[in-house]
C-alpha cells in the first residue's frame, strides 16, 4: 500500500501506534466479550477500518507483519523500511497487550475474563488441532490480503479507505473465530501472548498468516496486476503503431 510520507521514523511510529491500538481493541474485545457479550467481530472490523483510513497516507497502513512481508516481496517497500515496520508493529502490539492487562485488572470481573480468554490471545478452538488452525489462518489471511490488494494497492480501486478491509476482518472472525481465533496478524497474536504469558500453538499465528498473505499477494501481483500491465503495454504499443494501410 502506498504512502506519501518519506520520513521512516514517522511512518514506523504510525505503524506502532496503529498496531498497538489494534491489539488493544482486538484482544480487548475478546476479554470484553467474555464479560459483556458478543462484540469481537464488530470491534475488530471497526477499529481496523478506522486505523487503515487514518494511517494509509502516512505509512501505507500495514499494521501487520504479514502485510509488510508481502509488500516487501512484491517490491512495494524496501528491506530497511520493512524491518522498521515489523519492529514497530511488534513493539506497538506489546504495548497494546500490556495496556490491556492493566485495564482489565482494574475492572470488576476483569480478572476472571482475563483468565477465561487468556487476555484475548488467539488459540485453536476446543478440540481443534494446530494443523486445522494453521489452515484456517492461512485461508482467512489469504482473503484479507486479497481484499487489501483489491482496495488499497490496485490503482483501479475505488477510494473506500479501510471500509472493505474492516468488513473482511469482521467476516473472517465470524467464520473462523471458533476454529483458530481468527488472528490474520502475527502482531495481533504476539501482544496478548507476551502480556498474558500464553504461547500455546503461537507458531500457527505466524506461519498461517505469512503463508496466506504471500499466496494472495503474489497471486494478485503477478496474475491480476500482471495481466493489467500486459494489457496496458499492449494498448500503448497499439497507440504508437502506425495506422494500417
Amino acid at each position: 500500500m502506498a504512502h506519501t510520507n518519506s520520513n521512516l521514523p514517522a511512518r514506523s511510529l504510525a505503524e506502532a501506534l496503529a498496531t498497538g491500538i489494534l491489539c488493544f481493541v482486538g484482544a480487548g474485545s475478546v476479554v470484553a466479550d467474555a464479560a459483556f457479550g458478543n462484540v469481537v467481530a464488530l470491534a475488530n472490523g471497526l477499529v481496523l477500518a478506522a486505523l487503515v483510513s487514518a494511517t494509509l497516507n502516512v505509512s501505507g497502513a500495514h499494521i501487520n507483519p504479514a502485510v509488510t512481508l508481502v509488500m516487501l516481496v512484491t517490491r512495494r517497500i524496501g528491506l530497511r523500511a520493512a524491518a522498521a515496520y515489523i519492529a514497530a508493529q511488534l513493539a506497538g502490539a506489546a504495548a497494546g497487550g500490556g495496556a490491556l492487562l492493566v485495564l482489565f485488572q482494574g475492572v470488576p470481573g476483569g480478572g476472571d475474563a482475563i483468565a477465561v480468554t487468556a487476555l484475548g490471545a488467539t488459540l485453536p478452538g476446543a478440540g481443534v488441532s494446530a494443523g486445522t488452525a494453521l489452515l484456517a489462518e492461512a485461508a482467512i489471511t489469504f482473503i484479507l490480503v486479497f481484499v487489501i490488494f483489491g482496495t488499497a494497492v490496485d490503482s483501479r480501486a475505488p477510494a473506500v479507505g479501510g471500509f472493505g478491509i474492516g468488513v473482511a476482518v469482521a467476516a473472517n472472525i465470524l467464520l473462523c473465530g471458533p476454529i483458530s481465533g481468527a488472528s490474520m496478524n502475527p502482531a495481533r497474536s504476539f501482544g496478548p501472548a507476551l502480556a498474558g504469558g500464553v504461547w500455546t500453538a503461537h507458531w500457527v499465528y505466524w506461519a498461517g498468516p505469512l503463508i496466506g498473505a504471500l499466496l494472495a499477494g503474489l497471486l494478485y501481483h503477478h496474475v491480476i496486476l500482471g495481466a493489467q500491465d500486459a494489457r496496458s503495454s499492449s494498448a500503448a504499443a497499439s497507440a504508437r503503431a502506425p495506422a494500417g494501410r
